[in-house]
């Protein structure tokens, strides 16, 4: 690589983990960080945190299991080995590369099973479309029955990206370049369509649409609904059995911890390394509208997300590690028969 891919791989890291870490440093600023330190030396149930971390691996499991089935609707059975350690090596590199991860999924199945990797990626959107409809259903059913909490919380936090979304909506130059964009797509799709590299860009294109369809091909389709709800059931309890480890947790009850649920899963949407600094802003601003206190919020954000991370990375390595060792054995049982 030369200097200037080298200099953007720094940037892409460091851009997004100096944004979490001001966030962050903005949410402690003012906080007693003595008493906090207290709570996580002495008023902490460990043994809890560690109960609930078995609920995160297994949320991903159920991941890699309801990708793989995805895959297998395009015409090929993928290994379900290959899948799982791929869906675990993910949350690890994003950790590092905030989604960078999913395009190394991606790449790294199509590598070991043959499959083309565009046919993959679409099989990734829909992988993806499925946790946004989850997160956004869940959201707006909280909202009906709590519309009170989250018309307080856009109030007193309001979002930097819901005032960006405004002001493009109401600009004219919005809708302007919205026309130029669809003047250089027909351009390029009907008038450029017989040149090669365009023919390519369809090709390509065709390809992640084949694997969009997988949804559509699925032959065992409630299994899959029943895969998705596996998933968000095991990552809600990888959450919420944590309220146990702390005593002013332990009292708040399903409701607060759905909603603090539905506002930690927008905030690790966020393109930052584990979603830092946006997933404490959002747990610590919703534990503090139902009563929590700013240090205790503090203590707990700190503790669950510094060991479900660590967790992540340790699960993720050994699907890294996993993979080529797996996949050596088995290109090695090929040759011998």
């Amino acid at each position: 690589m030369n200097y200037k891919q080298i200099s953007r791989k720094i940037v892409k890291i460091l851009l997004p983990l100096a944004i979490g870490i001001a966030l962050l440093w903005y949410m402690y600023r003012n906080q007693d960080l003595g008493e906090m330190m207290n709570i996580v030396k002495k008023g902490v149930r460990y043994d809890i945190i560690l109960l609930s971390l078995v609920f995160g691996l297994l949320g991903n499991l159920f991941r890699g299991i309801r990708w793989s089935m995805l895959i297998d609707s395009l015409g090929k059975r993928v290994r379900r080995k290959n899948a799982l350690y791929a869906v675990l090596g993910n949350y690890a590199i994003n950790m590092v590369f905030p989604r960078v991860g999913e395009i190394w999924r991606c790449g790294v199945t199509s590598k070991y099973e043959k499959i083309p990797f565009t046919k993959l990626l679409g099989t990734l959107f829909v992988d993806r479309i499925m946790d946004w409809f989850v997160v956004m259903s869940l959201t707006l059913c909280l909202c009906v029955f709590n519309i009170g909490f989250f018309r307080n919380f856009f109030s007193e936090n309001p979002p930097a990206l819901v005032k960006t979304l405004y002001a493009c909506i109401t600009s004219v130059w919005t809708y302007a370049g919205l026309a130029v964009f669809a003047l250089l797509v027909w351009l390029v799709f009907v008038v450029f369509r017989r040149l090669t590299f365009v023919r390519k860009i369809i090709d390509i294109l065709k390809n992640i649409w084949e694997g969009v369809k997988s949804l559509w091909k699925i032959e065992h389709k409630i299994l899959f609904i029943i895969e998705t709800l596996s998933i968000w059931g095991c990552y809600f309890l990888y959450f919420f059995i944590p309220f146990y480890a702390f005593e002013f947790t332990g009292d708040l009850g399903l409701r607060i911890a759905l909603i603090a649920f539905a506002m930690s899963s927008i905030g690790v949407a966020a393109p930052v390394q584990g979603g830092i600094g946006v997933w404490h802003f959002m747990i610590i601003s919703t534990f503090v509208a139902f009563g929590v206190s700013k240090t205790d919020a503090g203590a707990f954000a700190l503790v669950v997300f510094t060991v479900q991370t660590v967790w992540t990375v340790i699960t993720g390595l050994f699907g890294i590690v996993a993979l080529p060792i797996v996949n050596a054995k088995r290109e090695k049982t090929e040759t011998e028969i």
